[in-house]
Order: structure tokens, then sequence, then C-alpha cells
């Protein structure tokens, strides 16, 4: 064979298969099943083993819906997953969670959220002040939330006792509105029926029957990296980042990372587009409790959680954290320390190779989060939600990004890389191949 016959073959590399699944309705039946059996099966696990009443009935409705959305998919060829979402949701999440609400049956940090809302409608204040906190007894007395995760327990403070005020309404129909909005601009496709998918997961429609603190504060962390992937919003995202901060601090970290995302990616100007946008959303909302209440607000929202409160958190899940602060003082000590040094790591991780993708970014976010987690002094296995969150939503819209759209940033790396090579070969038979390209963050 002549070299000039060699030249003329195409430069090619081998396909690379990829799940293509735009929609729950094209994900192949029997790992649609397989995802209803295992739900059905820790929801099962869970009713079994919980002491909380409030669990095991979740896990009894729970799987009795997610076995029975496993049989439909399998019975029901053309329309199996559509019926399966319907049971799903309604099985794993609708009708526990308004029973329980009917029934006034909630964890401890949905009366909190209530009587917060309670206190600023009739004392201009979400939280109990440093005399009262020092004469408590319960840790239900503290509130570790930020002021906007209030504003979730206004409609109770306002309008009386209802199904419709329960603050669980208002977490699952924020989180099914701000996902969606996140899907949706990460350029998903099917947009509802995923959405549904995820609420009706366990992590999710667990969360949401029996507290659901955490799940708005996943949605909004999810619209903020949203906006800065395929079209970057640096505003819009840092109102949503700024919301989602002024709930709670779990969302902090990912302020950080998407603002050395932006640095990194888009600059500085950016950057500061994003963050100025944020801490003026924080300001507003936290600004006059900071003001007018500093010391109630660092004892509920920063040494209650941390473990430094006369009164130790009710979040004690068996994790290496919550298990050296439980030996003594120097363990406790020990665990802040961990969680100092690990927080360290995380930034230095940032400083020294920045994420410049959004699924760099979320998995920085993940790893940052679940170090935390498994290290805080008070913690619980519910806080995992973020990770999973986090995750699912970048799955799903890794899934739904468009062909012509880049899978790690707004610009396709592969199309550049394509088109150089192109411009490189004009004329040369060889630019008819295709490029073989990996997209490191």
């Amino acid at each position: 064979m002549s070299m000039l016959a060699l030249r003329q073959v195409p430069l090619r590399c081998p396909e690379t298969r990829r799940l293509d699944w735009p929609s729950p309705t094209t994900v192949p039946r029997v790992w649609t099943t397989a995802f209803f059996a295992a739900s059905a099966t820790y929801a099962l696990v869970m009713a079994l083993v919980t002491n909380n009443h409030l669990h095991r009935l979740w896990g009894i409705f729970a799987a009795c819906s997610y076995l029975l959305a496993a049989m439909v998919v399998l019975a029901w060829r053309s329309r199996g997953v559509d019926s399966a979402l319907a049971i799903s949701l309604g099985g794993a999440l609708v009708v526990p969670l308004v029973l329980m609400a009917n029934a006034r049956m909630q964890q401890p940090e949905v009366r909190v959220i209530n009587k917060s809302a309670a206190m600023l409608v009739h004392q201009g204040t979400p939280y109990v002040g440093p005399a009262a906190l020092a004469a408590a007894h319960s840790p239900n007395v503290f509130d570790p939330y930020l002021p906007a995760m209030t504003l979730f327990g206004m409609p109770r403070a306002l309008l009386g006792f209802s199904v419709l005020t329960d603050p669980r309404i208002w977490f699952g129909l924020g989180f099914l509105v701000v996902f969606a909005a996140a899907l949706a601009a990460a350029g998903a496709r099917d947009v509802v029926r995923w959405t549904v998918l995820v609420a009706a997961s366990p992590v999710i429609a667990f969360s949401l029957t029996v507290g659901g603190t955490d799940v708005p504060v996943l949605a909004c962390l999810c619209l903020g990296l949203a906006l800065l992937w395929r079209q970057p919003h640096p505003v819009a995202a840092g109102l949503a980042l700024g919301v989602a901060s002024a709930m709670k601090a779990t969302a902090w970290p990912g302020l950080l990372i998407a603002a050395v995302l932006l640095t990194a990616r888009d600059g500085k100007r950016a950057a500061w587009t994003l963050v100025g946008t944020a801490v003026a959303v924080v300001a507003v909302i936290v600004g006059p409790v900071a003001l007018l209440w500093p010391r109630a607000l660092v004892q509920n929202t920063v040494l209650f959680p941390l473990g430094l409160a006369s009164i130790k958190s009710q979040a004690v899940s068996p994790l290496p954290g919550h298990l050296l602060a439980g030996t003594g003082h120097a363990g406790h000590l020990v665990a802040v320390a961990l969680l100092a040094l690990a927080c360290l790591g995380i930034v230095a991780s940032l400083v020294i190779r920045p994420p410049r993708t959004v699924p760099a970014a979320t998995w920085r976010l993940v790893i940052g989060l679940s170090l935390m987690f498994v290290l805080a002094p008070a913690t619980r296995f519910g806080y995992f939600l973020y990770p999973a969150g986090l995750l699912a939503w970048l799955g799903i819209s890794w899934l739904g990004l468009a062909k012509a759209g880049g899978r790690g940033s707004p610009r396709s790396a592969n199309a550049t890389s394509q088109s150089a090579y192109q411009s490189a070969n004009q004329g040369s038979p060889t630019a008819s191949g295709t490029m073989c390209s990996t997209v490191w963050a």
C-alpha cells in the first residue's frame, strides 16, 4: 500500500458510546424497573428498622407505591413509565405528606420554622434571645436556619392551621418549580417528567414528607449552577445562590465555588457580579436581623450547629464527626479541627486547580459538602440529600444537552478543536476525519 493511500485514510477513533436518554420514557425498562425496585427496597428497610413513627409511616406508603410502580413499568409498555411516575409521586410524597400535615405529624424542624414565623410576625425577630436560650432545656428552642427559611412558615403564621399552610407544602412546590427551572436552564429535555421522577425518588420524597428544610436550598443551588452553564447569567445566578445562602449556611460553599468557576472561566468582572448580587440578597434578608439582634443570630445559626451552644443539636447520626464529638471536649475540638482542615483543603484545591466547567464545579461542591457532613460535630444522614440531588441534576442535564452545545462549558470544546483541526488541514483529505478529544475540567 502506498504512502498516498495511507494519507487518504481519514483520521478516526472509535465512537464513544453515551447514554441517549433525553426522557424517562426512553430509559430501558429494565433500568426503570430496577430504580423503582431499589426504591421499594429502601423504603421497606426503613419501615422495618426505624424507631421513628414518621419514618415508618412514610416507608410503608413509599414501599407499596414503588413496588406497584415497578410492576406497572413491566406490565404496560406504552404508558407504563407515566403511570409509574404518577403512582410513585402520589404514594411516596403527596398522600403521606397530606396525611401527616393534616394530623400535625412532623419533625421538629417544621415546628421550629412555624415558631420562628410566628415570632417574626408578633415580635419582629425569628430568633429567641440569649437570655431565653440560656434558660432553655430543649434544642428545639434554637432556630439554626437563616431568616429566608422563616418565610416558608409565614402562611401558617398569617392564615392559621390548614394542610395548605404547612411549610412542607411550600417546600415541595418551591422545589418543583425551581428544580424544573434548573433543568431547563441547563438544557435538559422533558423537564416535567425528570422533575417528577426526582421529586418521587426516596431522597427527595422522604425528606419533604417528614421535614424538607434542605430541599429548597438544594433546588436553588442547582438553579444557580445551571444559570452559569450554557449561557452564563451571573446576575440571575447570584440571585439564586443568594436566596439559598440566606436560607441555610450549607449553600455558602456553592457560592464560593461558583465564584471561583467564573473567575477562572469568564474573568473577575463576572465573578464579582455574581458575588455582589448574592451578597446584596443576603444583606437585604439577613442584614436587619444581624444589625438588631446579632447575638441571637450567632447563637442560633453558628454556635448551635457547631455544637458550641449550651444545648446540643439533635442531628446525631453516627458519622465520624459526631462520634468524635461524643467522646468529650477534646474529641469535639478534634472534630472541629478536622472540619476546618477539610474546608482548607477544598479552598486550596480551588486555588491550585480551579474548576473551569459547571460539571467540574458541581463535583467539587459534592466532594466538599460530603466532607463537611462526615466531619461536622452535629450531622445526620439526611444532609447527603445535597450531594445526591446535585449529582441527579448534573446527570439529567448531561443527558439532555443538545448535540450542538458543549457538555462542560457554554462553548463546545469538541467543536472548537474540530474547527481548529479543519482550518489547519484545508484541502487535505485527512480533514474529513473526526477528532478524538477529551475535555478536562
